[in-house]
């Protein structure tokens, strides 16, 4: 049974599994500053995880084109209590951070995952995720947030992507990360156009050629956007057509806004293609 060790969680990957999105930011591309306040946020988890989310990624500082930086006290101030409050749960938690003194207060207040855009490439990173058994999002970006959509250009960003992916990969397995604890995101709308988007999602089984659980985020995102007509918070249909897609072609975790909607999407393909009615 494929699995990825998440602390005390062990993530059955032989079906896949729903990553659902709370951004606690003012500024995010399609939910900023709807979950600021803490009640609100811990109901939108909670609502979360019983729609169906098996893990929620919690992040505080937007990652969208051309955000600022938050810095490390505010991300801290705005992440730690949702996460203490939702490990009193035992609800699986990611956090979405770059930083080393985030990731080290969110894993001593009980986060299971690291999900990291920068694939624990900044100083600190590695060492921190290594001590820890903690699992690990390796993500790819070409760029900064402030500058990613400025003209990515790759010579063939599916080798380019894979060939990063597996680097990172090395990285942590030779600083002591278990190859258990780790997945791999493409970094849909990191430093990418449409077309790379696309031909990423295409060949999705490359990136799984490597033997690590990939993680795909495309829900709402600006190529859906480009694709469709659609505003933000209008990409619903959109958002579900490109996670099917996606785990047709090989991704294990959907990281998603909509939880419930692609849960119930999920539960009529696996039924479909498996030829079974088990939703377990």
């Amino acid at each position: 049974m494929p699995i990825l060790r998440c602390g005390r969680h062990l993530l059955d990957l032989s079906r896949p599994r729903v990553m659902g999105v709370l951004n606690v930011t003012p500024d995010s591309f399609s939910d900023g500053g709807r979950f600021l306040d803490f009640d609100r946020a811990l109901a939108h988890a909670r609502k979360m995880l019983s729609d169906g989310a098996d893990l929620i990624d919690i992040g505080g500082e937007s990652t969208r084109p051309g955000a600022s930086p938050t810095s490390e006290p505010d991300e801290i101030e705005r992440v730690i209590p949702i996460v203490e409050t939702l490990a009193r749960d035992d609800a699986v938690i990611s956090v979405d951070t770059m930083k080393p003194a985030v990731m080290r207060a969110a894993i001593s207040a009980g986060a299971s995952m690291i999900n990291d855009v920068r694939a624990l490439r900044a100083p600190e990173t590695l060492e921190i995720a290594a001590k820890r058994d903690v699992a690990v999002c390796l993500m790819h970006m070409q760029g900064e947030p402030r500058t990613m959509q400025s003209a990515p250009v790759y010579g063939d960003v599916v080798a380019d992507v894979r060939r990063f992916l597996e680097e990172r990969v090395v990285a942590c397995t030779s600083a002591g990360i278990a190859a258990e604890r780790i997945a791999v995101d493409p970094g849909f709308g990191f430093g990418k156009t449409v077309a790379h988007n696309l031909c990423l999602l295409r060949n999705l089984p490359a990136i799984a050629s490597l033997g690590f659980p990939i993680v795909a985020g495309l829900s709402r995102k600006s190529t859906l956007g480009a694709l469709t007509g659609r505003s933000a918070d209008d990409r619903l249909a959109a958002s579900i057509a490109a996670a099917l897609s996606a785990v047709a072609h090989g991704a294990s975790i959907i990281r998603v806004h909509d939880v419930r909607e692609t849960v119930d999407a999920l539960k009529v393909w696996w039924a479909i293609e498996k030829g079974n009615e088990a939703t377990s």
